[in-house]
């Protein structure tokens, strides 16, 4: 077994938590507030610690993250703001991750090799159009690139300072502020996912309504109870790909049964 890479290392938890406190701190301090008036140092800090937090893999770790310096702030009480202030963090934090993207997926990034062999089980023609519904920072934009170097790629995300950020990563991509759920899905030949289960079905019923003949729905890692898989793929540990193709053949009930089944084992 290979030793892990130090910047996976770095990005553990806690140590990123740490580190980005440890980072907003020493750039308010030394750099940002003896040159800007106080409000504006601690706005850009504290934008400069919620962009930090979205590599984070949990909701309550991005908060965590995003929280960390402004509250610390506050309770040091070294520093007087006006009370409005202190609503800053709460509007950057809603900027990034609006709520009524909360329903959805929260920002798990896609790994790189994940979709390694996804050419194989779902060819498709050279310039196909494949979608990425909520691309976040644009990870699974890069995957699906890998696999489909020669497709046209376009993201979708809700948050607009995620969707700058992913442009400015993929600028091979075509990125879109918008919902993915009244986005339309017609003329696409793939929808990727990322999603999670309380939502997957909201996902499916949408794919079996506007996914064209032939046209693929990928998910990773969370399967769709109510279709039957025409493949699956894991080429990372514990982060299967699940391929449908329209016109979907839907699940029998034995086959929900066992998936199910799947689904709570991997809860526990």
């Amino acid at each position: 077994m290979s030793a892990p890479k130090p910047h996976h290392f770095l990005l553990r938890w806690p140590l990123s938590a740490l580190m980005a406190w440890t980072g907003t701190w020493a750039l308010f301090l030394l750099v940002l507030a003896p040159r800007l008036p106080l409000l504006l140092a601690v706005a850009l800090a504290t934008a400069v610690g919620v962009l930090c937090s979205v590599m984070a893999g949990t909701f309550w770790r991005r908060l965590a993250i995003a929280a960390g310096f402004p509250l610390s702030l506050l309770l040091s009480g070294s520093i007087t703001l006006p009370a409005w202030a202190w609503l800053l963090p709460l509007l950057l934090i809603l900027l990034i991750y609006p709520m009524n993207a909360w329903r959805d997926a929260p920002l798990f990034p896609t790994p790189a090799n994940a979709l390694h062999q996804l050419e194989q089980h779902a060819p498709l023609a050279p310039h196909a159009k494949i979608l990425d519904a909520g691309c976040g920072l644009g990870h699974g934009l890069i995957a699906l690139r890998l696999a489909y170097p020669e497709a046209q790629l376009v993201g979708i995300e809700w948050s607009w300072p995620l969707r700058l950020l992913t442009a400015l990563r993929c600028p091979w991509a075509k990125i879109r502020q918008g919902d993915i759920w009244k986005a339309d899905w017609r003329s696409y030949d793939m929808v990727y996912l990322f999603q999670r289960p309380e939502s997957m079905p909201r996902a499916v019923a949408k794919a079996r309504a506007e996914l064209k003949p032939g046209a693929w729905l990928v998910s990773l890692e969370f399967v769709a109870l109510e279709l039957q898989a025409n493949a699956s793929v894991q080429t990372v540990e514990g982060k299967p790909v699940w391929l449908y193709q329209a016109p979907f053949l839907l699940a029998d009930e034995k086959s929900k049964e066992i998936k199910q089944v799947q689904k709570t084992k991997k809860k526990k």
